[in-house]
């Protein structure tokens, strides 16, 4: 019996030293809707006339560029202290052309990081767009398209035909269309391994939650059509899809459509896992209305990611970047993410997410 207990102890002394010898290599994949990231320059083929020097925003050269400093400010610091690295992925919003972004990754506190910038012009009415940032040395992009979200006045969902010619349809229908943010897919490699990123800006809640949810309905039935595509060519695709969806987890659009569980012991081959609702059950938020938290920024992923194999990159856990800076101290919107005002550029009103990918390094 001694010597029984003896191998015992020894054999979990061993099992603990090995646990703790291992070593993994970590990446930060994160989001963040950068509210409302203009230059100064009037567009005319937009309606951004308010975020100009003359605009009812008074968005001046200074306020710009203070922006900027902001929100490099964050970028650096996501995702920290787990991983001591800015994220190798990070998916954004509200941002107005690709000239804004080129100013933004040569701000003093991310200029060496060397990230990539992947964005299209979207039909969105106030000219505000999706796009990835990327660090060139750990990313390397192999495909990337953006794919239109077809919606209408009436309510109505254009589903098209993969074979049939976009322009003609949209020339026959564009009279209705509400014109919003496309989806952007970008496959490519994390370091040696194929992962696909959508970014995402669903329809907002203008006109109302419940008015307006087929829109968000529609928007969650494309991702899953991405999705699908995805996995039909390689069933163990590894998909994050993620974005600010201007709905939380619970909302139909998500739950029901797009499949999301919260629960990995919920989540079915080639489901979807979303750990931001356990979040949103613990009173956790990104956006606050009318003191009301929610969480319409999420990181959604396959279920070929939560597995328990760490071979490959995995999902490791997840978070809400919400530092006590980025947090408004006084006034009406005390508690509430630091937004612009009409005296000084913030950072967002929404607070940034992030995930963790890890893998057992081999070396």
């Amino acid at each position: 019996m001694i010597k029984f207990h003896f191998c015992l102890v020894v054999f979990f002394a061993i099992y603990i030293l090995n646990a703790q010898s291992k070593k993994y290599i970590i990446h930060t994949v994160a989001f963040y809707n950068f509210e409302n990231l203009f230059d100064t320059i009037n567009n005319a083929n937009t309606n951004n006339d308010e975020w100009t020097p003359t605009g009812a925003q008074h968005w001046t050269k200074e306020k710009y560029e203070q922006k900027l400093k902001n929100l490099s400010r964050v970028i650096s610091e996501i995702g920290t202290p787990e991983n001591s690295v800015s994220p190798t992925l990070l998916g954004c919003s509200e941002v107005e052309n690709r000239g804004v972004l080129e100013d933004l990754v040569r701000q003093e506190k991310i200029a060496d990081l060397d990230y990539g910038i992947i964005h299209f012009d979207s039909p969105d009415q106030r000219g505000i767009d999706v796009a990835l940032l990327y660090k060139k040395k750990y990313f390397r992009p192999t495909s990337f398209s953006n794919i239109p979200l077809l919606i209408y006045k009436n309510n109505s969902v254009l589903q098209v035909d993969k074979n049939e010619d976009l322009g003609d349809v949209e020339m026959k229908t564009n009279k209705d269309r509400v014109f919003t943010r496309d989806q952007l897919l970008v496959t490519g490699f994390l370091e040696d391994e194929e992962i696909h990123i959508i970014i995402n800006h669903w329809p907002s809640r203008s006109g109302g939650e419940k008015a307006s949810s087929k829109f968000r309905e529609a928007a969650g039935a494309l991702n899953r059509k991405i999705i699908d595509s995805l996995q039909q060519i390689n069933p163990n695709a590894k998909v994050i899809t993620m974005g600010d969806l201007n709905d939380g987890p619970f909302n139909k659009s998500i739950k029901t459509v797009l499949g999301a569980k919260g629960k990995k012991a919920e989540v079915p081959e080639f489901g979807m896992f979303n750990p931001f609702e356990e979040m949103l059950n613990k009173g956790m938020g990104t956006i606050a209305f009318r003191d009301s938290w929610d969480i319409f920024d999420q990181i959604i992923m396959t279920e070929s990611l939560i597995k328990s194999d760490f071979s490959t990159f995995k999902f490791w856990k997840a978070g809400i970047f919400n530092r006590s800076y980025l947090v408004q101290t006084y006034g009406k919107y005390k508690g509430y993410p630091l937004r612009n005002t009409l005296t000084e550029a913030g950072f967002s009103d929404h607070f940034p997410v992030y995930i963790y990918l890890i893998k057992e390094n081999q070396k």
